[in-house]
């Protein structure tokens, strides 16, 4: 019989998961964190089957801000072959954000403007 303990979510293997997070390029992990932005931006924005069932634009705001900064401070770190879609990705968020808002930002004060610009439609 093993003397380790069973996994369970009450007792983690951390060295398991420590070695496996080690084996993980920083570009994969920054491209798998901008994806998850995005994809929980999308839902806050109803841009998903369910529509306007998850939608909240203050939740939206804070995650698009989130990965324009994410994006900006990484362009460096990740090649354009990861960055283009990305941005492409921030893009169409921002313009679906201005979209949905009642009230639009002025150009420049929308979400993840400060990091990218203005963003037109």
């Amino acid at each position: 019989m093993s003397e380790t303990p069973a996994q369970s979510p009450e007792n983690p293997d951390f060295d398991a998961m420590t070695r496996d997070i080690a084996e993980v390029p920083a570009v994969e992990v920054i491209v798998t964190v901008a994806v998850n932005l995005m994809s929980a931006a999308a839902v806050k924005l109803g841009l998903t089957d369910e529509g306007d069932k998850y939608k909240d634009l203050d939740e939206a705001r804070k995650l698009v801000h989130a990965l324009a900064g994410l994006l900006d401070a990484s362009t460096t770190e990740i090649s354009s072959f990861h960055a283009a879609p990305l941005r492409d990705g921030l893009k169409s968020l921002q313009l679906a954000f201005r979209e949905a808002s009642l009230v639009p930002d002025d150009p420049g004060q929308g979400p993840g403007e400060k990091y990218t610009g203005p963003v037109y439609g």
